[in-house]
């Protein structure tokens, strides 16, 4: 892996059958990214099945069923090299039954890579209003892809063959649709090329010699290189979790902000989940650290797989991490609503590879979406165009941030009736704590009595458990307390308990343990039973902690005293010819 270059992702997308995953499986195989056995094989294996033009597509469509219908339904992952760049490519699918999952690709993106069918028939379809070159183009541009390169593919299919009027018809209906999504069409290379045939990707066609521009391969090189957001808390948005053989569970996503370094306490929200790292990689190979932009893999310890979803969010548990969203406001554009939108719409919204439905609970103001100043306040509906602050409540537990703080997980693309209907970009986030989350014992190594909580675990058992753990912690005080006495007989009236006193509080070194009973008074007001045991969990692994750090300065102490008692030993054997020892010394004063 040239690590000395940098590392970028690029999305291909377009509309179904415009040779998005053949054009990126032959530039991978001529990037020597593919062994020429390995297409021979798909080449055997396409012309058994009559798809004799999609060895290289299979390259990147695995899954059986893409196969067979000849359609890419999840993202793939490839990696190649240009003279610039270390490039991770990923395939979105181009089919309208999977923009979800081109959206989860596309939201991991520096740059992506339009490809129109420039066929008869072929560039119509993918261009009218139900086509994907129009959405694609619009949800890359929403997802933060602010740069783009458009490869009018086919060049060898058109009529005539290689045909420049072809290419400028739609040069010129591309760029104009492309500058009302917000994209500057004279920064964007329109590359004729062939997917199938290689035509223009590696090296300049001479059936394409009336064609001056860079090829796919020089247009990638002049990608301007993306800033990371290092210097940020992390935010990592898991795209998958695989359990592997031998290794665990292994959650997958791109690094957003910040860095992810293996030996890392990480917590998963919404759930709050917090695990240890155990490693980090990237196509295969181990990383001391992963930065902004990195698609990795990660393996955690003590997790299931079913405790890990599509759609969370890894963070640091020291700094800023993660929680739910409750409600958030955000700013909203509708683009393509056939009626008007009020209180209640509960379209799916889009953000990250986070895929829930929402709900509309107020429309707060309607602004100008060119000064964003207010228009009007508590409109009863937005239609088509109309801009407006939105507060949003989400109907299942879901991940989401300002923009202002951290961009890819701020701003987002609402879907309704198979299309997007609007976006918009989130202002403010009201946040809530996990209930009942899991702490990994390998995540707080020094807790001795910590237990795992589960969300599911029943009521009677969790209150057992915090009877064990309080009874632990009334043997470790009463063992510090032995220890630091003199060995001496106990009174009748001091005889030490075997449980914990539960009636009164009781002073652990410098903190208050107090009884179950008044830390249920306590948080009585707080709600449910569940709440009110998560509290008398978190006082008691609180006091375990404090504990367990009072006993190892207490140790410590110990140490001390016995190396200086061990030095005045030794002192008073070197010195003890020339003077008096201590018993001399008191027989004298006798």
């Amino acid at each position: 892996m040239g690590k000395e270059k940098f590392h970028i992702n690029i999305v291909v997308i377009g509309h179904v059958d415009s040779g998005k995953s053949t054009t990126t499986g032959h530039l991978i195989y001529k990037l020597g990214g593919i062994d020429k056995r390995v297409i021979e094989r798909f080449e055997k294996e396409a012309a058994e099945m009559n798809k004799r033009s999609f060895k290289y597509a299979w390259v990147l469509d695995k899954l059986k069923a893409e196969r067979e219908r000849g359609i890419t339904i999840d993202i793939a992952l490839w990696k190649f090299e240009t003279t610039k760049y270390y490039c991770t490519v990923i395939d979105a699918p181009g089919h309208r039954d999977f923009i979800k999952n081109m959206i989860t690709g596309t939201s991991q993106a520096d740059c992506a890579v339009l490809i129109i069918d420039s066929t008869t028939g072929g560039f119509e379809a993918g261009i009218s209003k139900d086509g994907q070159t129009r959405e694609h183009a619009l949800l890359a541009f929403t997802l933060g892809v602010k740069q783009m390169i458009c490869c009018c593919n086919k060049m060898d299919a058109t009529t005539p063959k290689y045909s420049k009027a072809r290419y400028d018809e739609i040069i010129k209906e591309v760029s104009s649709y492309l500058k009302k999504v917000g994209y500057n069409p004279d920064k964007i290379p329109f590359v004729p090329i062939s997917g199938f045939e290689g035509d223009n990707m590696i090296e300049r066609s001479t059936n394409l010699d009336w064609y001056k521009g860079p090829t796919l391969l020089e247009a990638l090189d002049q990608i301007n290189e993306p800033k990371r957001p290092s210097d940020k808390p992390l935010r990592l948005p898991l795209q998958d979790v695989y359990k592997i053989g031998g290794i665990g569970t292994v959650p997958v996503g791109r690094v957003e902000t910040g860095m992810l370094k293996p030996g890392m306490v990480v917590t998963f929200a919404p759930s709050g989940l917090t695990t240890e790292v155990k490693s980090v990689e990237m196509h295969h190979e181990s990383l001391v650290e992963a930065l902004p932009g990195d698609n990795v893999g990660f393996n955690v310890k003590n997790v299931a797989v079913k405790d890990l979803k599509r759609g969370y969010v890894a963070s640091n548990s020291k700094d800023d991490p993660a929680k739910g969203a409750a409600n958030f406001t955000s700013q909203v554009i509708i683009m393509n609503h056939p009626g008007q939108i009020g209180n209640g719409y509960a379209p799916v919204l889009d953000c990250h590879t986070s895929h829930i439905a929402v709900k509309f609970s107020e429309i707060l103001t309607k602004i100008d979406r060119r000064s964003g100043k207010e228009i009007e306040k508590e409109p009863k509906f937005l239609k088509n165009g109309d801009a407006g602050m939105v507060k949003m409540t989400p109907t299942k537990p879901m991940v989401v941030e300002t923009f202002s703080e951290y961009p890819p997980l701020g701003r987002f693309a609402v879907r309704d009736m198979r299309q997007t209907v609007a976006v918009g970009v989130i202002k403010s986030v009201d946040k809530k704590d996990p209930t009942g989350a899991k702490v990994t014992k390998a995540a707080v190594k020094k807790v001795s009595c910590l237990v795992v909580v589960m969300e599911e675990e029943p009521i009677l058992s969790r209150l057992d458990r915090i009877d064990i753990m309080v009874r632990k912690l009334e043997e470790m005080r009463l063992g510090s307390s032995r220890r630091s006495s003199s060995p001496s007989t106990p009174s009748s009236g001091t005889q030490p308990s075997s449980s914990l006193d539960l009636s009164s509080p009781r002073s652990i070194g410098k903190v208050q343990c107090r009884s179950m009973e008044q830390v249920m008074e306590e948080t009585e007001r707080k709600g449910s039973l569940l709440e009110r045991l998560n509290n008398v969990e978190e006082q008691v692994l609180k006091l375990c902690l404090h504990f367990e750090k009072e006993v190892e300065e207490e140790e410590r102490k110990k140490d001390d005293k016995k190396k200086k008692k061990g030095l005045r030993k030794f002192v008073d054997k070197v010195v003890g010819s020339s003077s008096p020892t201590k018993s001399h010394s008191k027989s004298w004063r006798c």
